[in-house]
């Protein structure tokens, strides 16, 4: 009976471990957004300037492109599952600290510790969610990045529901939980089997056999960063757009709803998609689909069109960064952290690049670089891909 059941404990697919990595991407999500979201309450209570915040932001950034780099060689020599408790912890109460801090020095200081802690954290569930994957025996990628946009949905609607609470209030009982559900799931850390099961795993059908050389890592890499600059002009520029077109603030707002709810509901059919037509053929049509969609949006210049469009975009991005990080896997962690931080360089110096076009050109015509890049993904994407 004992050697029956230990058979079948390492054959059945690991729920306990995909469900772990849910609450980890799920309280990513909340916690970023907790923060995003007052970011406007935290410039105004330490008195600085627009500028000035962004040398914080700057600071968060840098934090979480180092971040990046430390944990991929820590997940590489320890095991990725070492980067989910520690990290999680340290990422709420770095938050919890962002809301005590007053001056900008100090604002720099706690924003660097939440990038860092955040590109940790980043970097040990991608890679743990990489093994899982394989032990799983079907794609699983896009739900549990799924799980992080419905935990920034969840966590923008606290914020709507709690906008009397001050943010320092906020950040303390939003960073406190965060830090202690991380604690709290230490023994099921420590009870999961395949967070570090790379080498024993069991890939899906569909699956790649082969390693990853560093010509597609980098390749991998540059679409990453090609589909969060769309990511990242949704966040930044999508109201702007919309407000160009002469809508109220309430319509412009809808725009990045829209598309937020588009990318959620694309990530929960992701794996199915995925696992039916492969996970090349399904980030070509999302590309194209993004790519025509907000094309389509920005000719037509009306506010329905444009609406339908970011909405659009968030669909067909929605299954690119899954696959990526996925394929990246094949190399090992820190194949996976090269990814993501060569994709956070497009997140972060997307939004500016816009601005910089649109300070020359329209808003609109701007935005043609999101459009491009997308279309440039789903012609290239085959070569990162495809099976070899």
């Amino acid at each position: 009976m004992t050697a029956i059941a230990s058979v079948e404990q390492r054959t059945a697919p690991p729920a306990r471990d995909r469900w772990l990595l849910i609450g980890v991407f799920t309280a990513l999500g909340v916690g970023m957004a907790l923060w995003g979201a007052r970011i406007p309450a935290v410039k105004a209570a330490a008195h600085i300037s627009n500028g000035q915040l962004s040398i914080v932001l700057l600071g968060a950034a840098l934090g979480i492109v180092i971040g990046l780099q430390i944990g991929g060689r820590l997940a590489h020599r320890y095991g990725p599952s070492r980067l989910l408790v520690g990290p999680t912890v340290g990422f709420g109460l770095a938050l919890a600290v962002l809301g005590q801090c007053r001056t900008l020095s100090t604002l720099v200081l706690a924003a660097g510790l939440f990038g860092l802690t955040h590109g940790l954290l980043d970097v040990g569930s991608n890679a743990c969610a990489v093994n899982v994957e394989r032990v799983y025996r079907r794609r699983i990628m896009a739900s549990v990045h799924c799980a992080y946009s419905s935990g920034a949905m969840v966590g923008a609607a606290l914020v709507a529901v709690t906008a009397w609470v001050p943010h320092d209030v906020a950040f303390a009982i939003g960073g406190g939980a965060i830090a202690l559900a991380a604690l709290a799931a230490v023994p099921v850390v420590q009870a999961c089997t395949c967070l570090d099961a790379a080498e024993q795993a069991s890939e899906p059908a569909d699956a790649p056999k082969t390693t990853l050389p560093r010509t597609g890592v980098w390749l991998l890499g540059a679409l990453a960063a090609a589909v969060l600059l769309g990511e990242g002009a949704a966040a930044d520029w999508s109201a702007v757009h919309l407000r160009s077109l002469g809508t109220s603030e309430a319509t412009a707002a809808l725009a990045y709803a829209l598309y937020s709810a588009a990318m959620m509901t694309g990530r929960l059919v992701g794996d199915r998609l995925t696992t039916r037509f492969g996970p090349m053929a399904v980030v070509r049509a999302g590309a194209a689909i993004a790519a025509a969609g907000l094309g389509t949006g920005l000719v037509l210049g009306t506010p329905v069109a444009a609406l339908g469009g970011w909405m659009a975009l968030g669909l067909g991005l929605s299954t690119a960064v899954p696959c990526l990080i996925s394929a990246a896997g094949r190399g090992g962690p820190r194949a996976v952290a090269a990814v993501a931080a060569t994709g956070y360089v497009g997140l972060l110096t997307g939004p500016a690049a816009i601005g910089a076009l649109a300070s020359v050109t329209t808003v609109s015509a701007s935005l043609a670089l999101p459009v491009v890049l997308a279309a440039a993904v789903a012609l290239t994407a085959h070569r990162a891909l495809e099976s070899r």
